[in-house]
């Protein structure tokens, strides 16, 4: 554990590198620009734009990231190879700080099966590349990949003679996240014992997420005396991902006996996730820590009850930090009175105590048939009216043009408050078209935040479901609808969240 409370940890931020790895999820230019510039608003300390020589459009990527984005040290990956450096240099021009990120895999199998080569040629070939970019750049950090499964003996004389030769950060990648906390922590405080210089150097932690355990090894390591994390949104990544930054960063401002900090601005966590999830086409699980949409929901009547005492009975952490407005008392049929209650008060209903034993019971037969209850449902619990007639939008018809070499195009009628009102629109694809002809007819102004299609079952012809989550004003608004047909899905669960603005 650090010693002085008042010191940082750096957040390397590779989720334009590491995470756009995975499989379907590669951005274009302008989508990482604009990636880059939430990331910087965030706050992260080091941004890894991409690896330069792997192709034109990572070049590319880094040189326009370089030029538009100041604040962050921009960091260029290459491999122990001197083409690999010069072309990462190349890329970093426009960068008010650049660094180069190189190295070589320092475990037996890489130096054995994948470089076919000896302990003392990975050494050299690891110092040689470090010395090269220092003619270049004056940071420059070394990655010994694999390194948590490295002979510690070893890595730590490639350690001490790359720093030797000039790496002002190192990197200790568990590359296959194979360590356990314990052995991660061990690892680098075996480091900080027997690298001589290793105080010439910032210590980075880089954990990959294979055994669930990236967070914990990358926490072990700063208890042990990293000062770097490498990580990304969502832990999106490789294989099973890396270190999710939201994680690491909220361990660090809930747990104030960890006596570190960082600069992430942590109300711009859920924003940045959701464009990151969006941009990358990776929707966020719901149970996820910290992002998930389920992270500050609660369903249970004990922990209903509890919450609407205190917040502090079930909740660590206050989702205004993250940038939610508020927790969410989901009615299920697992909710309690206690839950009904505070929901039929907020809808205009203070019932009795016999009043609400009677809504209760009628609640827990329409949660089990529907598994979530609406506030027009509460309203008929209540004795407000028929569902049907209470909800203030309803979509009546429907008809979408669409198909190659034709401008999608969607014509809805929908009913608003007893009134049929009708609209044609253009867009991208069927789906756009038709929320955009619905845009039409509604006066709320709503942002979309969130927008999920669900296949149910595997057939083509099987129920699909769409979540959509719309902010206004701050506040925000949960639409879900299921349908054979997607589209009908889609803008039943738009009106279904617009009509909960209205």
């Amino acid at each position: 554990m650090a010693s002085n409370p008042a010191e940082k940890l750096i957040i390397f931020d590779t989720t334009l590198r590491d995470g756009e790895q995975v499989p379907g999820s590669q951005l274009n230019t302008v989508e990482k620009i604009e990636v880059a510039r939430a990331l910087e608003a965030l706050g992260v300390d080091v941004l890894e734009a991409g690896f330069p020589i792997s192709s034109p459009g990572d070049f590319k990527s880094v040189v326009e990231i370089s030029k538009v984005v100041r604040k962050p040290i921009i960091s260029a990956l290459t491999r122990a190879q001197e083409r690999d450096i010069d072309v990462a240099v190349e890329s970093l021009k426009f960068a008010e700080r650049g660094r180069i990120h190189t190295g070589i895999g320092t475990s037996p199998y890489h130096i054995y099966s994948k470089f076919n080569s000896t302990p003392e040629k990975i050494l050299e070939r690891a110092v040689t590349a470090v010395a090269y970019a220092r003619r270049f750049i004056g940071d420059v950090e070394f990655f010994a990949e694999d390194a948590g499964r490295s002979d510690n003996e070893f890595l730590a004389r490639v350690v001490e003679a790359v720093i030797a030769a000039g790496a002002t950060v190192i990197n200790i990648p568990d590359t296959t996240g194979y360590c356990t906390p314990y052995e991660y922590g061990a690892k680098i405080k075996y480091l900080k014992d027997n690298v001589s210089n290793i105080d010439k150097a910032v210590l980075s932690a880089h954990c990959h997420n294979d055994l669930g355990m990236a967070t914990a090894n990358a926490l072990a390591g700063v208890m042990n005396g990293v000062r770097q994390v490498e990580c990304t949104i969502n832990g999106i990544g490789e294989r099973a991902g890396n270190t999710a930054l939201e994680e690491i960063v909220m361990i660090l401002k809930c747990r104030k006996d960890i006596p570190v900090y960082t600069d992430i601005d942590t109300t711009k966590i859920i924003k940045t996730s959701r464009l990151v999830s969006n941009l990358m086409r990776m929707p966020v699980q719901p149970n996820k820590a910290i992002v998930g949409r389920n992270a500050f929901a609660h369903s249970s009547g004990i922990h209903q009850d509890g919450m609407l005492k205190n917040r502090d009975n079930y909740e660590i952490i206050d989702p205004v930090d993250v940038g939610i407005s508020d927790s969410s008392i989901v009615l299920t049929a697992r909710s309690g009175r206690a839950a009904l209650d505070h929901h039929l008060r907020r809808v205009g209903f203070a019932l009795s105590t016999e009043d609400l034993d009677v809504a209760y019971t009628k609640f827990l037969v329409l949660a089990d048939a529907q598994k979530s209850v609406s506030d027009e449902d509460l309203r008929v619990l209540a004795g407000g009216g028929n569902a049907e007639n209470a909800k203030p939008i309803k979509l009546d018809y429907l008809q979408v043009v669409c198909g190659k070499n034709s401008i999608p195009m969607a014509t809805v009628r929908l009913i608003i408050h007893n009134e049929a009102h009708t609209a044609t629109a253009a867009g991208n694809g069927p789906i756009d078209a038709a929320l955009n002809a619905v845009k039409e007819l509604i006066t709320q102004k709503v942002n979309l935040e969130e927008f999920l299609i669900q296949a149910i079952t595997r057939g083509s012809d099987d129920m699909g479901k769409v979540h959509i989550q719309v902010e206004n004003n701050g506040s925000v608004y949960y639409g879900f609808s299921a349908n054979t047909d997607i589209i009908t899905a889609s803008v039943e669960a738009y009106i279904d969240a617009v009509s909960k603005v209205v």
